[in-house]
C-alpha cells in the first residue's frame, strides 16, 4: 500500500484549512437557562455589603502575601570555581552582581535553545504530515534551517559558560523558570489535534522571546565587559530575527488563505 493512501494521511487531507464550526458548548448561549442562573448569582454576590466582599479578597491577598515574603528563590546561580582572570577584574569594576547575572542568563539562553530544537523537530513532523494533503507556505527543509540555527545558538551559550569557567551542566534560576514557560509551547505542537497555523504562533512566541533574550545577553556581556562574548551572541541575535520574520510570514500566508493547509 502506499503511504500516501493510508487511513492517517487521509484523515490528514481531509482536515479544514482553518478551525470549522461545530457543536463547541464552552460558551454561554449553548445553554440559556444556565446563563440566566449564572446572571442571577453574580447579581446576589454584587449586592453583598462592601465589608463581605472584601473580606474574602483580603484574606486571599494576604495568604499570597505572606507566602512571598517567607519563600525563597527559585535555585541559585551556581558561580564558577574560578573565574578567569580576563572575566574578574573588570566584571567587579563595572557592576557588581553581573557575572551571576550572565551566567543565570547563559544556562537560560542554553536551556531555551535546547527545547527550541525539541519545538522545530515537532514542527517539521507536523509539516510533513500535512504537507502530504496541502500545499504549504514553508517546506521541512526550511524549519531544519531553523532547527539547526538554534542547535548552533545552544552550543553557543554551552561555550559561553564554558568560557567563563561556569558548569554548562548546571540548572540555573531563570533556566528553571524556561522550562516551565516552554512546556505549554511543547503540548501545542506535539499534539495531532493542533493545526499547522497554531504551532506557528505557538513557536513565534518562543522565538520573539529568544530575539529579546540574545538581545539582553548582548548588554549584558558589554556590561561584564566579555567582548569577546558579543560577536558569538549577535550572531544568534540576527538569526533569531530571522526566525520571527519568516514565522510571522507564514503565519500570514496561512490565516489570509494563500495557500491552505
Amino acid at each position: 500500500m502506499n503511504p500516501a493512501d493510508t487511513p492517517v494521511s487521509r484523515s490528514v487531507r481531509r482536515r479544514p484549512a482553518r478551525s470549522a464550526a461545530g457543536f463547541n458548548r464552552t460558551g454561554a448561549q449553548s445553554s440559556p437557562l444556565a446563563l440566566r442562573s449564572m446572571q442571577s448569582y453574580a447579581d446576589e454576590q454584587a449586592a453583598l455589603p462592601p465589608a463581605a466582599d472584601c473580606a474574602a479578597g483580603k484574606g486571599i491577598a494576604a495568604v499570597r502575601l505572606a507566602y512571598v515574603r517567607e519563600a525563597g528563590e527559585v535555585g541559585s546561580v551556581p558561580m564558577p570555581g574560578a573565574i578567569t582572570d580576563a572575566f574578574a577584574p573588570r566584571a567587579a569594576h563595572r557592576a557588581a552582581g553581573a557575572p551571576e547575572l550572565l551566567v543565570d542568563k547563559l544556562g537560560e539562553r542554553l536551556s531555551w535553545e535546547r527545547s527550541s530544537v525539541r519545538l522545530y523537530q515537532a514542527l517539521m513532523d507536523k509539516t510533513a504530515a500535512l504537507a502530504a494533503g496541502a500545499t504549504l507556505p514553508l517546506q521541512v527543509e526550511e524549519l531544519h534551517q531553523l532547527r539547526e540555527e538554534a542547535l548552533e545558538h545552544m552550543h553557543i551559550a554551552a561555550s559561553a559558560l564554558d568560557s567563563l569557567g561556569a558548569d554548562s551542566s548546571a540548572l540555573t534560576p531563570s533556566a528553571a523558570i524556561s522550562a516551565l514557560v516552554i512546556h505549554g509551547v511543547t503540548q501545542v505542537l506535539t499534539d495531532p489535534r493542533t493545526t499547522l497555523h497554531q504551532c506557528l504562533e505557538a513557536i513565534l512566541t518562543v522565538e520573539l522571546a529568544d530575539e529579546a533574550s540574545w538581545e539582553l545577553l548582548m548588554r549584558l556581556a558589554e556590561v561584564a565587559g566579555q567582548d569577546e562574548l558579543l560577536f558569538h551572541f549577535h550572531r544568534a541575535f540576527r538569526h533569531e530575527h530571522v526566525h520571527v520574520l519568516k514565522l510571522k510570514r507564514w503565519r500570514e500566508q496561512l490565516v489570509l488563505g494563500t495557500p491552505e493547509h
